[in-house]
């Protein structure tokens, strides 16, 4: 079955340049719950910031083809709830709403916002849906354990920021090549980071499921922010894992290559990991980007995993509200189990999360290398998840620990 599925909103207004020669996009969005699940948890946010609208437009796309990117830029997101069926499904929700929320508070029509303004809005946005995640989490006992991944693409001019959390994904087709922008926050990730396990083992592991970080699980989350620079004519792609884990890179790579509708490429991209088995919901956006205003051809660096650091922000600006504060906790029932360390099940092919153990801040243990930002805000590195500063020993001993516990329990039932 699929669920409500749309074109790109229309984003007007214009950055520095007349929209005629800015960027043009052309998207689709799609979501669908798949073959084994009753609910579907998954949510997907597309909006216009400069129009401060969410939703999308009726795909006309005007003379110019496509719809033309505003001054405050526009925004993609998809998040896979988790939690079980309703508690997942309003996790993911709080997410799109407050990200939106967050990042269309206080803009200013006569204000061209800067790349570091939308970054550090899209980064603070994620950051304030995990801590409200996390607080309806333990007002509610219904909700215990709720979360949701989040990957999320800002655009202004040519950059596109993307902000992870979890195992959800983010793409970019260039030329007929496609390359993964974001990296899994997951276990199976980190232990082929290690060095302790190979891509070809990692099909077939049985701890796939175990992400290190969402949003809700603590009262605050590290956000991995990475970007690109648009060239004419790139792809867009976001999607669950219940595409990526279900259907091969190279045939995602296929669709998109050979098919220029987004909206008969999420069709096509759904349909195959309902045919794969349909074990996770479904969901996908495919954005087209054109214009005259974006550079032709392979110029440039190459496509890759780029971290993008912001410059220090004063204490002053400093948002209040991004941490559990006494006057918070003392408003919220007495906690019971810590949340951040429930893994809760929901049936085949979830997904679990294993937090690593809270710093002296509340949050997770920060990079033991922690990179210096560059001239411009921009840095290139050695992939490195956020919250996952685990020594691979560590995460060995976890692996082997997880794996007796299950022999165990799977002897005593048998005995």
């Amino acid at each position: 079955m699929t669920q409500p599925q749309t074109r790109a909103a229309a984003p007007g207004g214009s950055d520095s340049k007349p929209d005629v020669e800015g960027i043009r996009v052309n998207a689709f969005a799609q979501t669908d719950v798949g073959q084994i699940r009753e609910h579907n948890e998954d949510n997907f946010l597309v909006a216009d910031l400069t129009l401060r609208s969410r939703g999308l437009g009726d795909g006309s796309g005007g003379a110019g083809g496509g719809q033309a990117i505003g001054r405050h830029g526009s925004v993609f997101a998809v998040c896979d709830g988790m939690g079980g069926a309703a508690a997942g499904e309003i996790a993911s929700q709080l997410a799109v709403d407050i990200v939106f929320e967050r990042l269309v508070d206080g803009l200013e029509d006569d204000r061209v916002l800067s790349r570091d303004d939308l970054a550090r809005r899209l980064v603070r946005a994620i950051e304030a849906a995990g801590l409200r995640i996390f607080q309806e989490a333990k007002v509610d006992r219904t909700r215990r354990g709720m979360g949701t991944t989040v990957t999320a693409a800002a655009l202004l001019d040519d950059h596109l920021f993307f902000a992870q959390v979890g195992d959800s994904r983010g793409y970019l087709l260039r030329q007929g090549q496609l390359v993964q922008l974001t990296r899994d926050q997951s276990l199976v990730n980190q232990l082929i980071e290690a060095g302790q396990l190979t891509e070809e083992e990692a099909e077939t592991f049985e701890h796939n499921n175990i992400i290190l970080q969402a949003l809700g699980t603590a009262d605050t989350v590290q956000v991995d922010l990475t970007f690109c620079e648009l060239r004419k004519g790139d792809t867009l792609m976001l999607c669950s894992d219940g595409l990526s884990g279900m259907v091969r890179f190279e045939d995602i790579r296929e669709v998109l290559r050979s098919t220029t509708d987004p909206a008969e490429a999420c069709k096509q991209l759904t349909d195959r990991a309902n045919q794969a088995g349909g074990h996770d919901n479904v969901t996908v956006i495919v954005a087209r980007f054109d214009g005259a205003s974006l550079i032709a051809g392979p110029e440039g660096e190459p496509l890759k995993y780029r971290k993008y650091v912001l410059p220090e922000e004063p204490a002053e600006g400093t948002e209040p509200g991004r941490r559990m504060t006494p006057e918070t906790a003392q408003a919220l029932p007495p906690p019971g189990k810590p949340i951040a360390h429930v893994n809760v099940p929901q049936g085949l092919s979830s997904t679990f999360v294993f937090a690593p153990p809270p710093n002296a801040g509340g949050g997770f243990a920060p990079p033991m290398h922690a990179p210096k930002p560059g001239p411009a805000g921009l840095h290139d590195e050695e992939i490195d998840i956020p919250g996952t500063h685990v020594p691979p020993w560590v995460v060995v001993l976890i692996v082997v620990a997880v794996m007796g516990l299950l022999a165990a329990t799977a002897f005593l039932l048998l005995d």
